[in-house]
């Protein structure tokens, strides 16, 4: 934690911004420069300390570090951070970015790139040697964010709920939906299982509607089970809001699931979302799978 006398500056802010390679990192600078940092690339870890001498960068900085940075090496790497984080003048945070080895392979072979540590060898054996040789900045890491299902639109949204510079110390809530056929969130901080629900699918009438048509929202709505379980939620989360904000939590992903992420699942994760949207949070929400086949 920073260290700040009481008529000091606020600190300003300092992301570094690092992970395996192919997982996104230049376009989460370009995404940061968007939300107004100064956006830098591959600095030399020894030079890092003079970019952000007092007085001498205004704005937030984002700097992107990785296994192609002149000088590297996670302990030199991770030495540096540590000094970094005990200066006031700065609030340090460590973005790590991961992705699955098969998508990193495939992104790889798409683009025709070569990794930085396969030389003429597969690119998934300059993978195993890359995850080695991060692990211990992995570790270190105050946010890991998997771009492994990850659009642009996504990578944005993530990256501006936890770093974002307007409304800054504001918790930002996003609400999802999702089919659990098609696994987890893996972003999710609460999950919530709906199939216990009636499920729309199986009237004529709704199959081919979703949880955003009102026939599908008056079905859910009329399951004997759909009030309770939603006034015990909003009771459990109005506390746990006020918590996360009071203990600096940024950014908090409510997922709701069911078969096919096309009724129950939207409908709920709609009504959450106008639930606080009343209560001043304002929250941003995306249906992952209701474009998908259905349930």
């Amino acid at each position: 934690m920073n260290r700040k006398s009481p008529n000091q500056a606020p600190p300003t802010p300092l992301l570094l911004v690092t992970g395996v390679s192919g997982a996104g990192k230049s376009s989460a600078l370009k995404v940061l420069e968007d939300l107004g940092y100064e956006a830098v690339d591959n600095l030399p870890v020894s030079l890092i300390g003079r970019m952000v001498s007092p007085g001498e960068f205004p704005q937030p900085v984002a700097i992107g570090i990785d296994i192609r940075t002149r000088d590297f090496n996670a302990a030199g790497f991770l030495g540096t951070l540590n000094t970094l984080v005990e200066r006031p003048d700065t609030d340090v945070k460590l973005l790590f970015l991961d992705c699955d080895d098969d998508v990193l392979v495939r992104r790889f072979e798409e683009t025709r790139r070569r990794h930085p540590l396969a030389d003429d060898r597969p690119v998934s054996d300059g993978l195993r040697r890359e995850r080695v040789l991060m692990a211990d900045v992995q570790k270190q890491a105050n946010i890991i964010v998997d771009t492994s299902e990850m659009a642009l639109a996504d990578l944005k949204r993530t990256l501006e709920g936890h770093f974002g510079l307007e409304g800054e110390g504001q918790l930002s809530v996003f609400v999802t939906s999702f089919s659990y056929r098609r696994g987890l969130p893996r972003d999710a901080d609460l999950v919530f299982d709906v199939r216990f629900l009636k499920n729309p699918h199986y009237d004529l009438d709704l199959r081919e509607l979703s949880g955003l048509d009102e026939a599908v929202g008056e079905f859910i709505s009329a399951d004997e089970r759909f009030q309770p379980f939603f006034d015990n939620l909003t009771r459990l989360l109005e506390p746990l809001l006020i918590g996360y904000a009071e203990e600096g939590k940024s950014y908090l992903t409510i997922a709701f699931g069911c078969t096919g992420g096309r009724h129950r699942s939207v409908f709920v994760a709609e009504k959450l979302a106008r639930w606080l949207d009343g209560k001043g949070r304002h929250p941003k929400s995306r249906h992952r799978d209701l474009d998908k086949s259905g349930n």
